[in-house]
């Protein structure tokens, strides 16, 4: 009786530690890809739209490439965002912003800074 209890009080406690580790590690946030879509060099900020927190402030991203952020999902499982850009080249000053919602794990937004800055 003693080693039915003591198998069954392993099984349960590794269970609990497995399952408190999934949530601590990972699983819960949605990747999002942020790629500049455009040749010129960007600072990029996104936020999450739910509760205003940035993802990244800031961050300057090359022309055509990417990064990656993790969002916290919303109630009903997917992320939503909204971007800031500004141009690097402070000489032609460029920005832009955007909002994307129900994005799932993995999605690509786009970003580009191709709108005067007012």
């Amino acid at each position: 009786m003693r080693a039915y209890l003591r198998r069954t009080l392993s099984v349960v406690t590794a269970a609990a530690l497995l399952a408190t580790g999934v949530r601590a590690f990972g699983g819960d946030g949605i990747t999002v890809n942020i790629t500049n879509d455009g040749v010129e060099d960007i600072y990029v900020s996104v936020y999450d739209a739910g509760t205003k927190a940035p993802l990244i402030e800031h961050q300057r991203l090359n022309g055509f490439s990417s990064l990656t952020v993790s969002a916290n999902p919303d109630a009903k499982g997917v992320a939503n965002i909204s971007w800031t850009t500004i141009s690097v080249d402070s000489r032609e000053r460029h920005c832009g912003r955007g909002r994307r919602t129900g994005l799932n794990n993995d999605a690509i937004v786009n970003v580009h800074a191709d709108s005067s800055c007012q």
